[in-house]
């Protein structure tokens, strides 16, 4: 079966209607694309499209602004479906009881490993989805600039392989497996595992056609593995003191405090600290996983925390008092 008929069977198979690749449609643009090109009489210049980006027409004012758009809503629509699942799982006490009383009751751990499976085969035949098209759209134009636009939708953070929230279903998977309770329930990661390498450990999971997924858990500024971890909007993954301390906030203003203009230390991209994320369930996992670090950098950070805070309400005490 193609994959363009697997792709809408599977769309049309889903019980809400969800954001996609118009596949299909984005197919007939390049079909209409290329009968433009190959109807030239001169065969030379058939070929020598390389040029044709910066000048087709129809590819500049269709096909990349449509598929731009259709990445937005998929990466969006993974993200809050993938943050109500985590919250679900990870809340307590009457918050729980609460959530489950909005019209979740049946969420219980199978159903919550269910729909995280879902949630990644979604994910991963998107992705799968865009990385043809844009393949076949170099393909016919005989360029690299759907390479450059893959690079670009990375920039503006709608790559989902590329979503914090995908790491975080990673640790839940792991952490849901390693529970007593779970071991004999399916698992919605194929291959996905915690590795540790002379002290530094690594998120991995293979999915289907082959893509393979490798997080380094080390953070690019203290050198060591994240600790109290937090995604910025670009994707890269710190320690919170330590994104604290590049953005130039303090523990208690946190990181939404941050001036837009402050980059990420690793892609220098700007304004990505407001939308940071804290990986809750990649922090549970750490901790289990590493529970001598986990306690030395708890000892640590208390101790710094305490020091800003002081620093900080000694700052309004005085600004209150105007001494």
């Amino acid at each position: 079966m193609k994959f363009c008929k697997k792709y809408q069977e599977y769309m049309q198979g889903q019980e809400k209607q969800l954001p996609g690749v118009g596949f299909k449609n984005l197919k007939k643009i390049l079909k209409g694309c290329r009968r433009t090109f190959h109807s030239q009489d001169d065969p030379v210049g058939a070929l020598n499209l390389s040029a044709c980006p910066q000048h087709c027409p129809v590819c500049d004012g269709t096909f990349f602004p449509s598929l731009l758009k259709e990445m937005s809503e998929v990466v969006g629509s993974f993200n809050d479906r993938a943050q109500k699942l985590l919250e679900l799982h990870l809340s307590s006490g009457f918050r729980k009881y609460f959530m489950w009383f909005q019209g979740k009751p049946q969420k219980h751990h199978v159903a919550l490993i269910q729909e995280g499976k879902d949630l990644v085969t979604y994910a991963t035949i998107n992705a799968i989805a865009i990385r043809k098209i844009l393949k076949k759209y170099d393909k016919i134009h005989y360029s690299k600039q759907g390479q450059a636009f893959k690079s670009q939708a990375q920039s503006m953070h709608i790559e989902i392989l590329q979503s914090p929230w995908l790491c975080e279903l990673m640790a839940f998977h792991i952490n849901l497996r390693e529970t007593n309770h779970t071991k004999s329930k399916p698992a919605f990661f194929e291959g996905c595992s915690l590795a540790i390498k002379d002290g530094k450990p690594s998120l991995s999971c293979e999915l289907f056609d082959s893509i393979k997924l490798d997080l380094d858990l080390t953070c690019s500024i203290c050198l060591d593995t994240v600790f109290d971890s937090v995604s910025l909007t670009c994707g890269h993954i710190f320690c919170y003191m330590c994104a604290c301390s590049a953005a130039s906030v303090t523990i208690v203003d946190g990181l939404k405090a941050a001036n837009l203009k402050k980059k990420c230390p690793v892609c220098r991209g700007a304004g990505v600290y407001e939308g940071a994320i804290r990986l809750e369930e990649l922090n549970i996992l750490l901790s289990r996983s590493c529970r001598e670090y986990w306690e030395e950098r708890l000892q640590t950070e208390r101790v710094e925390r305490l020091r800003q805070a002081k620093e900080h309400w000694e700052g309004q005490c005085r600004a209150f008092m105007g001494v």
